[in-house]
């Protein structure tokens, strides 16, 4: 893990090159750091795992909603589709991991299952699989071909299994389904190496035998720790993240990783104070739960010819982008494979459409001057001198996550006159927020600005908290 210094060399307080260095050391000094870890003892506090933590920086991961429902033209299958129906003709999965790698994402998550039941991988539990399909005469492995282009391109595999399935006759004889899949996890998390992310849902209507399932999730997760001990597990529940409350692509602008985990005591608990728990989490949650963004770039979450016009445009998708990797989530996007087994050319467009406008984002960084002022034991202040006057459109605010979440609330103000001038009556507040957390991205009417004043307030002896500014 690397230490503090380099991790506030690497969020750069919006400079670049040599001077990023010199310039935060110079900003958090060691007797900066001692006031602040004098001020009271610390209490034990949620912290990420090392997994959660890569999970977390990874920031956008691509779902691929893909099976018989793309050629059914349908959204929920009911278990009595045909395989033969499932006839990709020009499947290529390293053009999806090109495409997810040029938007800038990390990962990718496989719908090898959905709640129809049909299996992308050649299952021992039932004939409903590719292995009964006309694709590739019944030999292919859709889950071994997006595994292998994954780690071609070097991303991280993410698995989704739904633990409803409306085919398999076994499903509503509880014990009898929890083996069988078991037994499927079991294929998916030893056959194919390495897992990072296992997703969940607790999708649970009705099998083909009219009964209801009762899931076995404590055994399920055990047999995720046990098969893939660094991977994730994700859903409403966790229990390494949860969640966001909704599939509009939209995070709480109240955010804390933690959560009270009785809150959402069960996969698939609804109500207003569940979906509140999801959203914005608890300042005094006692497990490090973070939020996980899901949002389809399409109406539809599989493939739907009609839909090709009503692809989410670049703008739409920077919008997102905001809306949960700048408010400490994580961006799910998914982007659905058509039937010849491509991701549709709109789709690829506006991905790189939306990391061409990031990127650039990137490039207009302002240079800074920084020094940290402590005003009490829970509140602090960072004073930055700007080279010369700017016009500032967005801030970057982050936490260092690895000591926890700790910032309550948070103002950021800006005067057009030098520090030595700039007083609080001369200043104007820019922005405001509660938590940070990872990443607070916000996008600002456009100040001019030759000193800003950023004032948090935090539950504990503060940290640094990163400010990146952009024109």
């Amino acid at each position: 893990m690397t230490s503090r210094r380099a991790f506030l060399r690497d969020t750069a307080w919006g400079l670049t090159g040599a001077a990023t260095t010199a310039a935060v050391t110079a900003a958090v000094t060691p007797s900066l750091l001692h006031a602040l870890a004098a001020t009271r003892v610390q209490p034990a506090r949620p912290r990420p795992s090392a997994s959660q933590l890569a999970w977390q920086q990874d920031e956008l991961a691509l779902f691929l909603h893909f099976g018989v429902n793309t050629f059914t033209d349908r959204e929920w299958g009911d278990g009595t589709e045909s395989p033969t129906l499932f006839t990709p003709s020009r499947l290529d999965t390293r053009q999806w991991a090109r495409a997810a790698k040029a938007a800038g994402a990390k990962a990718m998550i496989l719908t090898a299952k959905h709640h129809d039941g049909f299996c992308l991988w050649p299952t021992e539990t039932t004939q409903h699989s590719v292995r009964s399909s006309l694709w590739k005469r019944g030999q292919g492995d859709v889950v071994r071909e997006f595994v292998d282009a994954c780690r071609v391109e070097k991303l991280k595999v993410g698995l989704y299994c739904s633990p409803w399935d409306r085919n398999h006759r076994a499903y509503g004889d509880s014990p009898r389904y929890n083996d069988i899949y078991m037994t499927q996890l079991t294929e998916l998390l030893t056959k194919y190496g390495e897992i990072h992310e296992v997703w969940f849902d607790g999708a649970n209507g009705e099998g083909p035998n009219g009964k209801r399932q009762v899931y076995d999730w404590p055994r399920t997760w055990a047999l995720v720790r046990k098969l893939q001990p660094k991977a994730v597990m994700f859903s409403d529940a966790g229990p390494d993240v949860r969640w966001i409350g909704n599939e509009r692509g939209v995070a709480g602008e109240t955010n804390w990783s933690t959560i009270r985990p009785e809150s959402v005591p069960y996969i698939g608990a609804s109500g207003d104070d569940v979906i509140k728990a999801l959203q914005e989490g608890h300042a005094d949650g006692s497990v490090w739960r973070p939020g996980e963004t899901d949002v389809s770039i399409r109406p539809g979450w599989f493939y739907h010819p009609t839909e090709d016009a009503k692809v989410k445009t670049t703008q739409q998708l920077v919008d997102l982008y905001f809306t949960s990797v700048g408010r400490n989530s994580k961006l799910l996007l998914n982007v659905p494979p058509t039937r010849d087994g491509l991701l549709h050319e709109t789709d690829v467009a506006n991905l790189r459409g939306m990391r061409a406008e990031l990127d650039a984002m990137q490039t207009r960084g302002v240079r800074t001057k920084p020094t940290w002022q402590v005003d009490g034991p829970t509140v602090a202040r960072l004073n930055v001198d700007l080279e010369f006057p700017n016009s500032i459109s967005v801030i970057e605010l982050a936490e260092d996550i690895r000591e926890g979440q700790r910032v309550t609330k948070w103002e950021l103000f800006a005067s057009d006159q030098p520090s030595n001038t700039a007083g609080m009556m001369a200043m104007t507040k820019l922005a405001s927020g509660s938590t940070i957390g990872y990443k607070q991205l916000r996008k600002i009417p456009v100040a001019r600005a030759s000193f800003l004043m950023l004032r948090i307030e935090t539950q504990e002896p503060p940290l640094p908290v990163t400010l990146r500014c952009y024109r």
